[in-house]
């Protein structure tokens, strides 16, 4: 039975470099939407409104956890 790292290292480098594109997009979109959290509950924390700080902290570390995730799918390099 093959793994998903064994299949990986086997792919196409087409289908690496695809793969790679495609969870590094999603990285970098979650990065701003943590950068977006980390706005919205400063601006409010400093406007007496904290009511927003604990929900934005919960959301970016799921989101942070779900980046901690994306990182497995990531592909090695390839051996020469």
């Amino acid at each position: 039975m093959s793994t998903f790292r064994r299949a990986q290292s086997q792919a196409h480098p087409n289908k690496t470099s695809t793969l790679m594109l495609a969870i590094i997009m999603l990285l970098i979109l979650n990065v701003t939407i943590q950068i977006w959290l980390l706005y919205n509950g400063l601006n409010n924390a400093l406007d007496h409104n904290p009511g927003i700080a604990i929900p934005a902290f919960v959301g970016s570390f799921f989101i942070f956890l779900i980046n901690c995730g994306l990182l497995y799918y990531l592909p090695k390099g390839r051996k020469q």
